[in-house]
């Protein structure tokens, strides 16, 4: 009886754990033109040299013909200053448009670009 109760709840406790994450949004709306215009760029992007997911971020916006700002925030400094006034915790952290996207996801990044006149695929 005691195993059935102690499984139950360890089920309840792995369901709520994961219940934040449902409600996570793809990204987030915002004004990023002054920093997009700052950086001279339509799509600003925030990493780490060592990050996995920064280096498929910059081989999708390479493959796709796509410029883009390279910000290291690794190092201190301006960019990392940026990245924190932005309310970045992970990286990569990317600014397309109006949208500030938190970490890699093609299809996320893909509608960004869809969306944003300004930069489009292959251009």
């Amino acid at each position: 009886m005691y195993a059935l109760i102690l499984a139950a709840g360890l089920a309840v406790g792995v369901a709520v754990a994961k219940v934040p994450a449902l409600f996570k949004k793809d990204f987030v709306q915002g004004d990023y033109s002054a920093y997009l215009t700052q950086h001279k760029a339509q799509v600003v992007l925030y990493g780490t040299e060592t990050c996995p997911y920064c280096a498929k971020a910059r081989a999708y916006f390479k493959e796709n013909g796509i410029a883009y700002a390279d910000l290291d925030v690794g190092k201190p400094g301006e960019s990392r200053e940026e990245f924190k006034k932005l309310g970045g915790k992970n990286v990569p952290l990317l600014l397309i448009g109006e949208r500030r996207i938190d970490g890699f996801n093609v299809a996320v990044i893909h509608a960004a670009l869809k969306a944003d006149g300004r930069a489009m695929l292959g251009r």
